[in-house]
């Protein structure tokens, strides 16, 4: 009987509410959307930019493209639809000190890595792209935004290890490709902490339509200085070609949907979910890399690849253990500071009562 009961009563407690059922089931979702929508854009970009598929090898008018589009669908969601509203903070002389910079960074950053899938393979440019928690450390460092640790940086040595033996063992190695993807990264870890410095630090949080509305356009008016000079003579030769809307649609309006992905896993999770969820991926376009485009992936690639995956494992560790060590310390001075203003009052409390016993 006791037993019996015991079990009936613990039963309920190892069950999961609904409300957190729920919770799980939307952060797998918003995961797995995040994943397919960044699929299916790097494998699309591929199949464009290669010379054996599409074999459209422009990446700044493909850039281009995607820049127009998305800058023609902010502007209608923000100007006529109204559906976000902008920050009220957002002046002239901060556009130009502060969004100009960073859209000049991100044109830069999606130019070189839409160029580097002429030049390499899918799966290799994830091996490449494990470098990001490198640059954005070493960045973050020089622009005094992280704290130098020996041991952080030891792990970034780590994973730079780990990406020169998996570039050791490329069968396709393109000295050219890694230095443009290389690049990418550069630009791009940048970008991610000029936005901490002259974006976030001032207060100013926007969300991807805003984003886009801010950065979109002018990204497109930078990548146009190169595309006059460098693709639109090249473009004019090759008569041949006619625009394919269906092709260069359906690959712009999913690099629109992957931006509003990015703000719903980050904005219904967090950013280190999206940074897990992206070691996932990367697994899963090594393995369509070789199985279905028949890229070739060595041992050495994949043992090297194995030794970055495990830094930026840890790395992520480490984040979420700090994430979780500060929220304890923010509970901890929220509780004493409960704790001292109720000794407070009761003590005021206390002291009147004295008085009115004294008056008495």
């Amino acid at each position: 009987m006791g037993a019996s009961s015991t079990a009936t009563a613990t039963t309920p407690s190892s069950t999961l509410s609904p409300s957190i059922l729920k919770r799980i089931l939307l952060s797998y979702t918003y995961v797995a959307i995040w994943i397919f929508l960044s699929f299916t854009v790097i494998v699309y970009n591929k199949y464009i930019l290669d010379r054996k598929m599409y074999n459209w090898p422009y990446p700044i008018s493909l850039t281009l493209i995607h820049m127009g589009f998305c800058s023609s669908i902010a502007i209608l969601l923000v100007r006529i639809f109204q559906v976000v509203d902008l920050p009220s903070s957002m002046s002239p002389r901060l556009y130009l000190s502060s969004v100009v910079p960073i859209g000049a960074l991100y044109s830069l950053s999606l130019w070189l890595s839409n160029s580097a899938y002429i030049y390499l393979s899918v799966s290799f440019i994830q091996m490449l792209k494990a470098l990001m928690p490198v640059a954005v450390y070493s960045i973050g460092v020089l622009f005094r935004k992280d704290s130098f640790k020996s041991s952080t940086m030891a792990n970034m040595l780590t994973i730079s290890f780990g990406v020169a033996v998996a570039a050791y063992g490329e069968a396709k190695f393109d000295t050219w490709g890694v230095f443009l993807q290389l690049g990418a990264v550069a630009f791009e870890a940048t970008r991610l902490v000029l936005i901490q410095i002259l974006l976030t630090s001032k207060g100013i949080n926007l969300n991807p339509i805003t984003s886009l509305y801010y950065v979109a356009p002018c990204c497109f008016l930078f990548l146009l200085i190169p595309w006059v000079t460098v693709e639109l003579p090249s473009l004019k030769e090759n008569s041949s070609f006619h625009f394919d809307y269906f092709i260069f649609g359906t690959n712009s309006f999913c690099a629109f949907a992957l931006n509003l992905a990015v703000f719903l896993l980050v904005g219904k999770t967090s950013a280190l979910t999206m940074n897990v969820a992206g070691v996932v991926k990367d697994w899963l376009l090594i393995a369509f890399s070789w199985s279905v485009i028949k890229d070739t992936v060595t041992p050495v690639n994949l043992f090297g690849y194995g030794l970055a995956f495990l830094g930026v494992a840890y790395y992520n560790h480490s984040k979420l253990q700090g994430l979780r060590e500060r929220e304890a310390q923010r509970r901890a001075e929220e509780a004493d500071d409960e704790e001292s203003g109720r000794l407070l009052g009761q003590r005021e409390g206390d002291g009147t009562t004295r008085r009115n016993e004294s008056q008495g």
